[in-house]
């Protein structure tokens, strides 16, 4: 896996206006939770952390560069961000310092490749999950996991037991639950076809009512006139 730098200083947690002035010189506040359940207050640079978080998975090994002695050549992985509800500036970061020779647990993102032979038949690729979690070395953590959707048809359905992981990296499931299928194209099509069977039906109908309430009027004429020549022949 991949390593970036991030430059990062211990800061003071008091008063409060210190975060404020942290923000106007260009850092974002951020705490770095260890091993050990130690939590340690730092700023990092924002334009450094927009850039980390903007360009990599969530997961992505960062190697901390600073002054303190106690902090640099330290490795974390982000664990929160918070933002601005409207510029979605990053307002603050919890970092997550690993051990390089132990393994953890993280989510990595599902990267579906490949065009699947359902689709050639009118069906529609359905995403199930879009992550899962793994285990294995801070090292060794994937950018992604590829999933080949290239076999799948119609109503197919592949599981987290039929995803290729590399290396030492280990699935994490309790049950073997499905991440991609293939939709059949009636899901979508049925309700517009049954709809179109109904309006097309209805204008057929009108002429049959209309023609038989146009012969009403035209066979009750003809009953009354039966009916006064049969009375004229009774008189005669």
């Amino acid at each position: 896996m991949e390593t970036v730098d991030l430059t990062c200083e211990k800061r003071e947690v008091r008063p409060k206006g210190l975060v404020h002035r942290l923000r106007r010189e260009g850092r974002v506040p951020g705490v770095i939770y260890g091993n050990h359940g130690v939590a340690t207050a730092v700023a990092v640079a924002a334009l450094e952390l927009k850039t980390r978080v903007r360009s990599a998975a969530s997961q992505r090994l960062i190697r901390l560069k600073s002054g303190s002695p106690e902090l640099d050549g330290k490795h974390v992985i982000l664990k929160a961000v918070q933002r601005t509800p409207v510029d979605s500036d990053i307002v603050h970061v919890d970092l997550y310092e690993v051990d390089l020779a132990k393994a953890l647990r993280v989510s990595v993102p599902l990267r579906f490749v490949g065009r699947a032979a359902g689709i050639v038949d009118g069906g529609i690729l359905q995403p199930l999950e879009r992550a899962v979690e793994v285990e294995c070395l801070p090292l060794e953590i994937p950018e992604a996991i590829e999933v080949d959707v290239s076999p799948l048809g119609i109503h197919d359905v592949m599981h987290v037991s039929a995803l290729t992981f590399s290396g030492n990296v280990k699935p994490i499931y309790d049950s073997d639950y499905p991440v991609v299928t293939v939709l059949p194209p009636t899901v979508a099509e049925a309700p517009v076809a049954a709809a179109a069977a109904v309006e097309g039906a209805a204008p057929e109908a009108a002429p049959a009512e209309g023609a038989a309430a146009a012969g009403a009027p035209a066979a009750e004429g003809a009953a009354k006139e039966g009916g006064a020549a049969g009375g004229g022949a009774k008189k005669g």
